[in-house]
């Protein structure tokens, strides 16, 4: 019988990998015991009678957590452990003692940086507790230390992009200073790359979950028209619609169970984790002082018009009023998509929910705006075709001059192209082409032609 366990046939392509454990003695009836301990709760077992043989065992596969005893004839725990950490400082290091000596346990703790010291005799239930424990805080360091990584790059990747922007403003405000209406056109075009790239990025972080497609665009761009239904001007219902599309970005670091499950059925720690995401967001926004607002924005999302929100249970008036509006707007379309409640409710019965929220968790002003958009809305979806200024067209019926007067989006929720793009050949080609490798019938929104 080999060490090795048979892996279970999973019905993912990526199963969980099962945890590695390594038990160093030299008494082969206590290797004999951890090994029919620790397969019984599904681990597999590597054993070594010596520090040297686990050394070598530990050069040639990867091991999540070893076990080592104190006392061993050549090498003891100490050294074996210190070697340990020095070749292999993810792995995970408990010492397994006969005796009560306080010097050389204290020189495993400072020496081998182990996790926990186990006394001979040991409880079975204690010692699993045990090494599930050490298990779990290496895959919560392992974790923090991937997303931290991920901060540090998106964090880059934003100031690149920032930096990239700035450069072009400078060059064109150089070569079009001379005439005015130029200048206006190029500042314009940059915003518009601005949000393109922030409408990519949010696609991105939307690919983890299929649910979410969509989402954080729909969202600013409700928020947005509510702010301009409120009066807000120009700049702060930009800010609005910015934070719409970033609101988000603070569950980068959930995991996918969190990411999956409607905010009414996250338990205690999760629901800790889901009201610190604003906070987390407006940090990751930190270095892009041009994105102030916004981040204000999201960092309040969460803050409820009685003052039970978070994170600092703001009231009314003193929560800003772009924080009020994107959380009608979020909710209003996270109450569709299944991410609040346990159902997915139509828009009716959103709309519905959120006034039923008005002067609690919601701005009753905000709500006041959401209906009479909406009704407007329903007025615009019902009238004639011939008083509309948009018409879906097929792929294969797009003429080069005709400009997209929505955001081309995927199925799976990636954007291809946003609106105001004006069409050319090779853009419809490419647009055919990936209709056709996905056998789709794509059906482009254009801006309307009026009749001559």
């Amino acid at each position: 019988m080999t060490d090795t366990l048979t892996p279970a046939v999973a019905d993912t392509p990526t199963p969980t990998p099962v945890p590695t454990i390594l038990c160093v003695d030299d008494e082969p009836s206590i290797l004999s015991a951890l090994r029919r301990l620790f397969r019984a709760k599904g681990f597999q077992v590597r054993v070594a009678e010596s520090g040297q043989a686990g050394l070598d065992l530990l050069a040639s596969e990867s091991v999540d957590l070893v076990i080592s005893d104190m006392r061993m004839p050549e090498m003891d725990g100490v050294v074996f452990l210190e070697q340990v950490r020095q070749r292999w400082p993810d792995t995970m290091r408990l010492l397994l003692t006969g005796y009560a000596d306080i010097t050389s346990i204290m020189g495993a703790i400072n020496r081998g940086e182990i996790y926990r010291y186990i006394a001979k005799p040991w409880d079975d239930n204690d010692i699993i507790l045990i090494v599930r424990g050490a298990l779990q805080q290496r895959a919560m360091e392992q974790e923090q230390l991937r997303l931290q990584a991920l901060v540090r790059l998106q964090n880059d990747e934003l100031k690149t992009l920032n930096a990239s922007l700035e450069i072009k403003v400078a060059e064109r405000t150089a070569e079009l200073k001379h005439t005015n209406s130029a200048l206006q056109g190029a500042n314009e075009q940059l915003k518009n790359n601005f949000i393109t790239s922030i409408k990519i990025f949010t696609s991105l972080i939307e690919l983890r979950n299929s649910r979410l497609a969509g989402h954080s665009r729909r969202v600013a761009d409700l928020a947005r028209r509510l702010a301009q239904r409120l009066g807000l001007g120009n700049k702060p219902a930009q800010e609005v619609f910015v934070a719409g599309l970033l609101h988000n970005i603070g569950k980068v670091g959930f995991d996918d169970d969190m990411l999956t499950t409607p905010v009414v059925m996250l338990n205690t720690r999760q629901l800790q984790a889901y009201r610190r995401h604003p906070v987390d967001a407006a940090q990751l926004l930190l270095p892009l002082p041009e994105l102030k607002g916004a981040a204000d924005i999201i960092a309040a999302q969460l803050e409820r018009f009685d003052g039970a929100g978070y994170p600092d249970q703001l009231t009314g008036p003193h929560i800003p009023l772009g924080a009020r509006i994107l959380l009608v707007a979020s909710d209003y379309d996270s109450l569709q998509i299944g991410t609040m409640a346990q159902r997915k409710l139509d828009p009716a019965q959103a709309q519905a929910a959120i006034v039923q929220g008005s002067g609690k968790r919601y701005d009753p002003s905000v709500v006041a705006a959401l209906v009479a958009l909406m009704g407007e809305s329903d007025a615009v979806a019902n009238s004639p075709a011939e008083q509309r200024t948009e018409t879906s067209v097929r792929a294969r019926d797009l003429g080069a001059g005709m400009v997209l007067a929505r955001d081309l989006i995927t199925p799976s929720g990636l954007l291809m192209l946003t609106a105001g793009h004006v069409l050319d050949d090779a853009v419809i080609r490419k647009i055919m082409d990936f209709e056709k490798s996905l056998n789709l019938k794509l059906m482009v929104e254009v801006e309307s032609v009026p009749p001559c």
